[in-house]
């Protein structure tokens, strides 16, 4: 199936007389009629379901949905993308570890990563994406288990050169996860260019419509875990009945043991009713980020012929540093648009307060267009070192190009930008 199909179909399929929309299994236990049966799902989850904290028929088919829409063999929901983040790298990483990171990614990963990671004894190195070949190279250590980065990132809006970097991490040993939130696999497939782990905030554009927060982890199920750096995945887990994750799942290891210890820890799995509403925006996802891309085109060129507009960050637009990254990667730049504006944090904000159809919230991805200013809002916990070198100015605007008509997104730009001179 094509993804068009894959939205509309994939995960669940009803039987005869069975409901044509997925449903909405409400429950937090499910009854057996033997001891030995709920005793052989607890030694395997994958055999049946126990409790809504490991598995719920609505969220697993909405996990099989998004592992097909992305090509993997398996996928994970999680009640967050900060979440799904934290548990992609746990799942892998202890204390005495580190990864290395692109420093171009989300204001809450980098904090993540800065300052939780740490506390936990793991360890991140952060390496500019433009270093040569060589310098990420000396990133690494014997104890570096991952490599991390976003697709297109936020807000700096960077293209994030999979390839590139699958390659780099292969070739010491260790996996590359990516954050493919802002291009969703309508635009892009990680799992095409050499990454491990795919992971989303599914509350951005999977969700569309701003109505609850989720993440999901995805799992290729390519990533040879038995090559002597992983014996979480390879060994007998003694909090699991001395299971081996390799030999009993092969390529399923890692995203089924993410379910069976770590969700069975943390707990962060979606309500059903949450996973519903998400597979409402997936059903509709083709349609809407092809409108996005193009409404966000027409306001970027726009944007940039604006005198009161220093510099317009936009993939899609071939002033753009990584626009021969887009070509590559992309089927479209997506319907984020950073942008700065002459003046700085004043004139932002002046900016901002004169928009009268655009909505400031601390939100992106949305049906509607909405809009915040990264340095006193979303990245205000950086320091100025770390706001750089995530590409953000002081004067920067995340404008975030929703479904309405494109001329009157413009004309609500047009008199705010008026009104920041």
């Amino acid at each position: 199936m094509k993804d068009e199909t894959k939205c509309l179909h994939a995960g669940y399929t009803p039987k005869n007389g069975e409901p044509r929309v997925l449903p909405i299994v409400q429950s937090t236990t499910y009854v057996y009629d033997s001891a030995a049966e709920v005793a052989a799902i607890f030694d395997d989850p994958t055999k049946g379901l126990c409790y809504s904290r490991f598995g719920n028929p609505t969220v697993m088919a909405v996990e099989e949905k998004i592992a097909a829409l992305e090509g993997g063999v398996g996928a994970m929901c999680t009640t967050s993308g900060q979440a799904a983040s934290l548990l992609s790298i746990l799942n892998i990483c202890k204390a005495g570890d580190s990864i290395i990171s692109a420093p171009t990614i989300y204001g809450g990963t980098i904090n993540l990563f800065s300052f939780t990671l740490k506390k936990l004894g793991i360890e991140c190195i952060f390496v500019d994406p433009d270093s040569s070949d060589d310098e990420i190279r000396k990133a690494f250590k014997p104890n570096t288990k991952l490599v991390f980065g976003e697709t297109i990132a936020n807000p700096a809006l960077r293209v994030f050169d999979i390839e590139r970097f699958a390659n780099l991490a292969h070739e010491a040993g260790v996996p590359l996860i990516v954050d493919n939130t802002f291009a969703t696999p309508i635009l892009c497939k990680p799992f095409e260019f050499g990454a491990d782990i795919v992971i989303h905030s599914t509350s951005k554009y999977m969700d569309g419509h701003a109505l609850q927060v989720g993440g999901v982890i995805v799992d290729s199920g390519k990533f040879d875990w038995t090559n002597g750096n992983f014996p979480e995945l390879t060994e007998p887990d003694e909090s699991y009945h001395g299971i081996s994750y390799t030999k009993s799942y092969g390529k399923m290891a890692y995203i089924i043991k993410a379910r069976m210890q770590l969700m069975r820890d943390f707990g962060v799995y979606p309500a059903a009713h949450s996973a519903f509403l998400l597979n409402l925006g997936l059903e509709t996802l083709p349609v809407r980020m092809k409108q996005y891309c193009e409404n966000a085109q027409k306001v970027a060129e726009y944007l940039e012929d604006s005198d009161v507009v220093e510099s317009v960050i936009y993939p899609g637009l071939p002033s753009s540093p990584d626009y021969e990254l887009t070509k590559k990667y992309l089927k479209g730049a997506s319907g984020v648009i950073s942008f700065i504006i002459k003046g700085g944090r004043e004139a932002a904000a002046k900016f901002m307060d004169s928009l009268k159809l655009a909505s400031n919230e601390v939100h992106v991805a949305d049906i509607r267009t909405c809009v915040l200013h990264p340095a006193s809002e979303t990245h205000r916990q950086l320091t100025d070192e770390q706001l750089e070198a995530a590409g953000i100015n002081g004067g920067m605007i995340r404008f975030s190009v929703g479904l309405e008509n494109v001329d009157d997104i413009i004309e609500d730009l047009a008199a705010a930008l008026k009104a920041a001179k």
